[in-house]
């Protein structure tokens, strides 16, 4: 099976090429990803812990899914494929923000994307892959935002980008 290619963009996103996903982390070549909150009606965030044989980030919680587009695929169907793929449900996503962020590992490889939040509701349990999640809980942004301050070891460096720079943006009825 050929390795899964991310798409590497300029600061405009512009797409300039693709690259095996491993290589493009290798490298910390700028790329394209997207992150998904989904919410229930009382206005908490669903959360993953990732798997704990992750390549990067292992056991870490962090939003409910995210990954990379690809070559073709729009933000809502790369959103929605990989919400099916490691949460087990489909729901509408809507853009948010895009912002771009670098982030080194402890085993050598680096995060460079353009990471695209999506949002969407839901309000029943998913049905989890277990070699991309460990677990999952629902949690009430402020008390994610507390909890993150306290125990910052926990979860994973984008999401950690998102709340400190875009918790203002992840409010679904906005």
């Amino acid at each position: 099976m050929e390795e899964e290619k991310v798409i590497l963009v300029n600061e405009k996103d512009e797409q300039i090429g693709l690259m095996p996903k491993l290589e493009a982390h290798e490298k910390a070549i700028l790329h394209r990803a997207f992150s998904v909150f989904i919410f229930n009606d009382k206005n908490e965030l669903m959360l993953q812990q990732r798997a704990l044989d992750k390549y990067h980030s292992p056991g870490l919680w962090t939003n409910t899914c995210c990954s990379h587009q690809r070559d073709g695929e729009t933000n809502i169907e790369a959103g929605k494929r990989r919400l099916q793929e490691e949460m087990g449900f489909v729901v509408d996503l809507i853009e948010s923000i895009s912002f771009i962020y670098k982030a080194p590992f402890d085993n050598g490889l680096t995060e460079h994307e353009l990471d695209y939040i999506l949002l969407g509701k839901y309000n029943g349990a998913p049905e989890i892959n277990p070699e991309e999640v460990a677990s999952w809980k629902w949690m009430s942004l402020e008390d994610v935002k507390a909890d993150m301050s306290q125990n910052p070891d926990v979860y994973t460096a984008w999401f950690k980008v998102i709340f400190d720079k875009f918790y203002k943006h992840l409010n679904i009825e906005s």
